[in-house]
């Protein structure tokens, strides 16, 4: 299975009873499957359906929704609002004589909003309105399928680049086990040389005591298990890549994982050699982290 990005834009369009529209749908880099919906007036109704059919195919990420309507032209007259505008009429004559103006032109009656209305204002039946509400869910489902598409092509993409991270990773854990500082002679030497220095000291060390700081000494000067986990850490990474699918809050978690190892590495070192390396360590670590932000 292939991993999935979580940036994608998708839209779609159709037309059905005079009536016309164009579904958009964008996904940015989000910590959850966080749904915004601005829906065309008079369409409120699809949005618990566009939530559901969304959950099932996405899992992470910022989603925009947006639905664009037109009446098409032709697709209803016009006619009068007698009732709205005998009022405005009766209150038009009020105000003129009161004023002693002359009464109002007819354009500017007929402008007046509610006056006139559409064809497209006439209430329609339930039948027509399911229908309709039925097709524009259906091409809501294809714009949601090719936002899908893009996110995983992206995701192809972006498994090229967390290889080509994981490689620089391994590479560096292998730099640092090869490394002088880490052979057990050199860790050898570099401990009788602090044992010495503690048996030195004024007043002499108890032997109980002296223990205890050789064991301090060790824990502190050995770098194997860092580096022991960071060779899991990058087997785990590939793993997550092959696995694909929504891994990209694990991913998440495996990194912060990866850097902690790389801090505590860098802490122990006591080679400026070593410390370089784990530096370079840290940095490509970010580099991984960065383009785990971007998976779903």
């Amino acid at each position: 299975m292939t991993i999935s990005s979580m940036t994608g834009f998708a839209r779609s369009e159709g037309h059905a009873d005079g009536v016309g529209w164009v579904w958009e749908v964008k996904s940015v880099n989000g910590k959850a499957l966080d749904l915004r919906v601005r829906l065309a007036p008079g369409f409120d109704a699809l949005e618990p359906a566009l939530r559901a059919s969304t959950a099932q195919r996405l899992k992470r990420g910022a989603v925009s929704v947006s639905l664009a309507v037109t009446r098409l032209a032709g697709s209803g007259g016009i006619r009068l609002n007698r009732e709205a505008l005998n009022a405005v009429m009766a209150i038009a004559r009020e105000v003129a004589a009161e004023l002693e103006s002359a009464p109002p032109r007819i354009d500017g009656l007929l402008a007046l909003r509610g006056v006139i209305e559409s064809g497209e204002e006439e209430a329609e039946d339930d039948a027509t309105r399911e229908q309709r509400n039925a097709l524009l869910l259906a091409s809501f489902d294809e714009a949601l399928g090719r936002l899908a598409t893009m996110r995983l092509a992206e995701g192809g993409r972006l498994g090229g680049v967390l290889a080509l991270r994981i490689d620089e990773i391994e590479s560096l854990v292998a730099q640092a086990e090869a490394s002088a500082a880490v052979q057990p002679a050199a860790l050898r030497a570099r401990l009788k040389q602090q044992v010495e220095e503690l048996l030195q000291t004024v007043p002499a060390l108890s032997e109980e005591r002296l223990a205890q700081e050789a064991a301090l000494l060790i824990a502190k000067g050995d770098v194997r298990e860092e580096l022991d986990r960071l060779s899991s850490h990058v087997a785990a990474a590939r793993a997550l890549v092959k696995e694909g699918g929504a891994v990209g809050r694990r991913y998440d978690f495996l990194c912060q994982e990866f850097n902690r190892e790389a801090n505590t590495l860098c802490s122990k070192s006591t080679d400026i050699g070593l410390t370089r390396i784990g530096l370079a360590l840290k940095a490509a670590i970010e580099q991984l982290r960065e383009q785990v932000q971007n998976i779903e």
